[in-house]
């Protein structure tokens, strides 16, 4: 399954690669030979990069599951002032072969959203969280609330999200995508389990990080 997101970059290149294909081949251009391969090159990674897999979501109304894919990058912890005093940061890196789709680890009701402009350093830099270019939801489940960051990385330049105030979400829909290289934060409170380690390769949907 292909994300929605890449859709449009996919169609571009197709528009572009075919004809230039056609044409390679019937003057037998090298030159044009060399550029049909190298869009077919980008063609195929772009099918794999956008791809939106089909995930088993855990419905266990204990636990929430990984926003993201990637890796555990740290596990901290912080005095959030929506989440709570002593809350949980678990943040998460996708490196470029990771699918970069972001779902939603917890029912919940949205709070907030807030975009903040910022800068494009690595985004497993440990300063990326504070100086970065991300998007903050802020979702309210039962009592509590917890806190998704979107953090754009060294390439990533762009940051879907389609949570809105108001909007009633369930464990695992789809939030948004982050197109290339990329840090996903969840913040929740003090009052979980934490269930994975640093170093941990998570699943967005699948994998739990915590457990109430």
């Amino acid at each position: 399954m292909i994300a929605k997101e890449g859709r449009a970059t996919l169609f571009i290149l197709l528009t572009l690669s075919f004809p230039l294909g056609v044409y390679s081949h019937a003057s037998n251009n090298q030159y044009l030979t060399f550029l049909y391969y190298l869009f077919g090159i980008v063609f195929l990674f772009t099918i794999y990069f956008f791809r939106d897999p089909l995930r088993k979501i855990n419905n266990d109304p204990s636990f929430f599951v990984s926003p993201a894919d990637g890796r555990i990058l740290s596990i901290d912890v912080v005095d959030d002032s929506d989440i709570g005093p002593s809350s949980y940061v678990i943040s998460i890196f996708l490196n470029l072969f990771d699918v970069h789709v972001n779902r939603y680890p917890f029912d919940g009701i949205i709070d907030h959203v807030e975009r903040k402009n910022g800068k494009f350093i690595a985004a497993f830099n440990h300063k990326a969280v504070d100086v970065n270019e991300q998007v903050i939801t802020t979702i309210a489940y039962h009592n509590s609330k917890y806190k998704i960051k979107q953090i754009a990385g060294l390439i990533a330049r762009r940051i879907l999200c389609y949570a809105k105030p108001n909007l009633k979400v369930m464990k695992g829909d789809r939030m948004g995508f982050i197109r290339f290289g990329s840090r996903t934060d969840l913040v929740v409170s003090s009052n979980v389990t934490i269930c994975v380690k640093e170093g941990d390769k998570v699943k967005g949907g699948e994998t739990i990080l915590a457990k109430i």
